[in-house]
């Protein structure tokens, strides 16, 4: 049988927002959890040990781009994406779901699965929920999700009834396909932007008795107001008992909100996209380094942070790297935005420990548990 467990150890009195802790056989990870995105079996430019001491306990890979280079079967050959990319910590799957989704005006989706050419030599392939469990089983993550179909926004209703539906047979499909007893198979919640639709999809999503459950098909183009409504209506539609996963979601205040709706893990790309980009957060607010400002600016680039970035290197000298388009800046600002996300999550498990739920209400007060930023000057 797997050895993953999940508990909630605190859910502090007025709030939906809780702490727990998720074991899985390659470790365990405290909740509400970011997962930094390596999609090709790597954090971009970030080493094992490096994400380590940042903060990471658990990272994400992307099915899709693994199955077309290097392939799975390498992949298991050395020793699954653990043994591969060196990382001894939880690993998350994603289905290649969302990136079938972005092929949509190039791929033919069919009950079967979705069909499309490779990116890399347009050799004609077919996923679908026995190949994407297959794939996953082979890449031999801890967590690993169902294949889903992800609707765009704006959709009409029928669309996402049909696409919701189709998603449920192939949730069906997952669940007979998966093989590995030390692996857990997650379920995705669809539905569009409509609430009858994710209450249809969550009901009968549950029912099929999944360990763990994301909210997908959000951050698909949507409205910001719609994408916290559609959250705070999904998340109490899962069991309290099981972890809740937002997919692909978000900014730091994103992850606020959904955290405040009950959810325990999230991933995005954008602490580390934004990094490559000379995009910032710090406990004052956001930093775009490129910017003339800081091309004599000879304090740290966020004086409250202890990352290995900010402990060593100036402003002036992160912009001059980033304005010479030396590789070090891509990591080291990747690594001063991956601290501050992931010391922001301590903070949140902090304040839900002592039961502090102001804290949950700016990534700025999440800080100031860390002793990161301070209440006058700390909010973004």
């Amino acid at each position: 049988m797997s050895d993953m467990a999940f508990r909630v150890t605190q859910s502090p009195e007025g709030t939906a927002a809780r702490r727990g802790v998720l074991t899985t056989p390659h470790g365990i990870v405290n909740t509400p959890a970011f997962m930094s995105v390596g999609t090709k079996a790597t954090v971009k430019t970030m080493a094992p040990d490096e994400l380590r001491a940042c903060g990471a306990e658990i990272v994400l890979a992307n099915t899709y781009h693994l199955f077309l280079r290097p392939g799975h079967e390498l992949i298991a050959a050395a020793g699954g994406l653990h043994g591969f990319m060196a990382w001894d910590g939880p690993v998350l799957t994603d289905s290649g779901g969302f990136q079938v989704f972005s092929l949509a005006a190039s791929r033919k989706l069919t009950e079967e699965g979705a069909e499309f050419r490779s990116a890399i030599d347009g050799a004609k392939l077919m996923l679908s929920p026995e190949k994407a469990t297959e794939v996953q089983n082979a890449l031999g993550a801890d967590i690993i999700m169902m294949f889903d179909e992800c609707a765009p926004h704006p959709s009409d209703r029928s669309y996402v009834a049909d696409s919701m539906e189709r998603t449920l047979r192939w949730a069906e499909r997952c669940i007979a396909a998966h093989t590995r007893e030390d692996q857990q198979l997650f379920g995705i919640v669809q539905g569009g932007m409509y609430e009858d639709l994710r209450q249809m999809s969550a009901e009968r999503t549950v029912a099929l008795d999944f360990p763990g459950y994301a909210i997908g098909g959000l951050g698909v183009g949507e409205e910001k107001p719609l994408l916290y409504d559609m959250v705070a209506h999904t998340a109490p539609l899962l069991p309290a008992d099981r972890p809740r996963y937002l997919m692909g979601i978000g900014t730091p205040e994103d992850i606020l909100h959904a955290v405040r709706c009950g959810v325990d893990m999230f991933d995005c790309v954008l602490p580390t996209r934004n990094a490559r980009h000379g995009f910032l957060w710090t406990s004052t607010g956001p930093v775009r380094i490129r910017n003339a400002q800081y091309r004599e600016d000879l304090t740290p680039l966020d004086a409250a942070c202890d990352c290995s970035t900010c402990t060593r290197f100036t402003r002036a000298y992160l912009r001059h790297l980033y304005v010479e388009q030396e590789v070090l800046a891509a990591r080291l600002l990747t690594n001063h935005n991956l601290h501050f996300y992931l010391h922001m999550m301590l903070g949140v498990r902090d304040a839900l420990s002592v039961g502090d739920a102001a804290a949950l209400s700016s990534p700025a007060e999440a800080l100031f548990l860390r002793g990161i930023a301070t209440k006058e000057k700390g909010r973004p």
